[in-house]
């Protein structure tokens, strides 16, 4: 693992052991709609170093590290940075967007910065296969991606359990959106694929469509 990767684990695992022993420093900095409203902007980056439970904060670093390699095989620790901090700013803001009106909704967790990243990954090398517990067989990584979308989109219109979907589908979408901008060849190199994993964006436009641009 690069410095960068190892910097951020041991960030999201200092910040959320110290939530899980500290209500106070919990409930100060996790995402929550109307402190937000309120002014405390802090919560749209300080929620995502902090997690609900051991589980939640060990599958998102495993995740992180398993897909952070192939996204530092095309671009810088910078670039890496910037996609994995935007992509956590976007899942929030996404989140205050979809979730305005309910002034009690709160979220802790990298995972749109970790999804971002996740999906970087995946329109840098859309063939990657994939072993997804219980398929017996690999799976294209755009096909993933584009069914985890859907599913997250599904998620959070039915608000099936708990978990932040909102945030993950606006980190991927900052993740998906970024890496084009960076590495804009990657339409060349992959335009079915990277065409394809735009269409659950598009579906989301359509959708909340009242609640973006209102």
């Amino acid at each position: 693992m690069k410095f960068i990767v190892i910097a951020l684990i041991a960030a999201n695992v200092l910040c959320s052991l110290q939530g899980f022993k500290d209500r106070m420093f919990f409930n100060k900095y996790k995402f929550n709609v109307l402190a937000v409203q309120r002014g405390e902007k802090i919560r749209l980056f300080s929620s995502g170093f902090l997690h609900a439970d051991y589980m939640h904060l060990g599958f998102n670093m495993y995740a992180l590290y398993l897909f952070s390699g192939t996204v530092l095989m095309y671009f810088n620790e910078f670039k890496y940075l910037l996609i994995y901090g935007l992509s956590l700013l976007a899942g929030n803001l996404l989140s205050l967007v979809i979730h305005k009106s309910e002034g009690y909704y709160s979220a802790v967790g990298a995972s749109g910065a970790v999804t971002g990243i996740v999906y970087a990954s995946i329109v840098l090398f859309p063939d990657m296969e994939l072993y997804i517990f219980p398929l017996p067989i690999a799976i294209k990584g755009y096909v993933f991606g584009i069914g985890y979308l859907f599913y997250s989109i599904y998620g959070m219109k039915n608000q099936v359990g708990n978990v932040g979907h909102t945030a993950h589908i606006g980190g991927a979408v900052a993740g998906y959106v970024l890496t084009i901008l960076l590495m804009p060849n990657v339409l060349q190199v992959h335009p079915l694929q990277t065409l394809l994993l735009a269409v659950p964006i598009v579906v989301l436009l359509v959708l909340q469509k009242k609640n973006l641009f209102q």
